[in-house]
C-alpha cells in the first residue's frame, strides 16, 4: 500500500489508476448496449434517442455546423418522449441500432457534472469517508457524470429549489466547473458514443448502486472543481443551494 501515484499513496492512487485505465466491456462492445439501456429504465431513468456520430466528426442530425455532435435528443419533445418503458426502449434500440441515448434529469435523477480530474479527486475522497457516491459515468470529453436523486419533481413543486449551477443544454458552456443537470436538462446514458475514435460515455461505477443525495456529493465535488480551478473553496460559496 506504499505505491505512490500523482503526488497520492497507497488506496486512493490505485483508485485513480484503476479508473483512468478502466474500459469495460460493453463500452466497446454493441451487443451489451440493449442490455445496458434496459437497465437504466429499469433502475427509473427516463430515457429518449439521441444523434450519434457521423463520418467526418459530423453528427447525424445533419445540421450544418452542430454544435453539440452526437450529444442531443433527435426530437424537441424529448421531455415528454422520455420513458422508463422497458418495451419501447427495446423498440426504439433495435430500430435505431447506431442511435445514442439521452436521460431527462429532475424527473428521477440529477446529475453533478464536472471535469475529469476534479472528478476523480472527489470520488477518492468521498469512497474513502465511507460516503455512497453512487453511479458514476465518464465522458471522453473530459468529464465525470455523478448520478444523483433529484431534489425535486412536479408532484412536489412547492418543494423544489433553484441553484446557481443549475445547468441546461444551452447554457452547459457557462458552467466550465460544476454543472448540475436537473429540471429541463438531460445528459447521454452510456453506452453512448462521441465523434472520434473510441471517444464515448461508460459507467466507471454501474446503476447497481443506489442514487445517494445530491447534497451528500456537493461539498466534495465543488471543493475539488475550486482547487482544480486555481481557486481557493471560498470562491464557490454561491454553489450551496438557495431556497427560492
Amino acid at each position: 500500500m506504499s505505491q505512490e501515484f500523482g503526488g497520492r499513496t497507497g488506496l486512493q492512487g490505485k483508485l485513480t489508476q484503476w479508473l483512468r485505465g478502466r474500459r469495460p466491456k460493453e463500452a466497446a462492445d454493441d451487443s451489451g448496449r440493449e442490455a445496458l439501456l434496459v437497465a437504466a429504465v429499469e433502475a427509473g431513468l427516463p430515457l429518449a434517442p439521441a444523434a450519434h456520430p457521423a463520418p467526418g466528426y459530423r453528427c447525424s442530425c445533419d445540421r450544418v455546423g452542430c454544435p453539440t455532435p452526437a450529444r442531443h435528443p433527435v426530437s424537441f419533445a424529448w421531455q415528454t418522449q422520455s420513458t422508463t418503458d422497458r418495451g419501447q426502449i427495446e423498440r426504439w434500440a433495435r430500430h435505431q441500432p447506431q442511435a445514442n441515448f439521452i436521460t431527462a434529469t429532475g424527473m428521477v435523477h440529477d446529475v453533478l457534472d464536472v471535469p475529469l480530474d476534479a472528478g476523480l479527486e472527489a470520488m477518492e475522497r468521498l469512497l474513502a469517508s465511507g460516503i455512497e457516491v453512487g453511479p458514476v459515468a465518464e465522458s471522453s470529453d473530459g468529464r465525470l457524470l455523478f448520478f444523483t436523486l433529484t431534489r425535486g419533481t412536479p408532484e412536489d413543486e412547492d418543494e423544489w429549489w433553484p441553484c446557481e449551477l443549475d445547468c441546461h443544454p444551452e447554457t452547459a458552456d457557462e458552467h466550465p466547473g460544476l454543472r448540475w443537470h436537473c429540471r429541463g436538462s438531460y445528459v447521454l446514458v452510456p453506452p453512448a458514443r462521441l465523434p472520434g475514435d473510441g471517444q464515448d460515455v461508460h459507467w466507471v461505477r454501474g446503476l447497481e448502486h443506489p442514487l445517494p443525495d445530491p447534497l451528500s456529493l456537493l461539498e466534495v465535488l465543488t471543493d475539488a472543481c475550486a482547487r482544480h480551478a486555481g481557486a481557493e473553496p471560498d470562491h464557490v460559496s454561491t454553489a450551496w443551494p438557495l431556497r427560492g
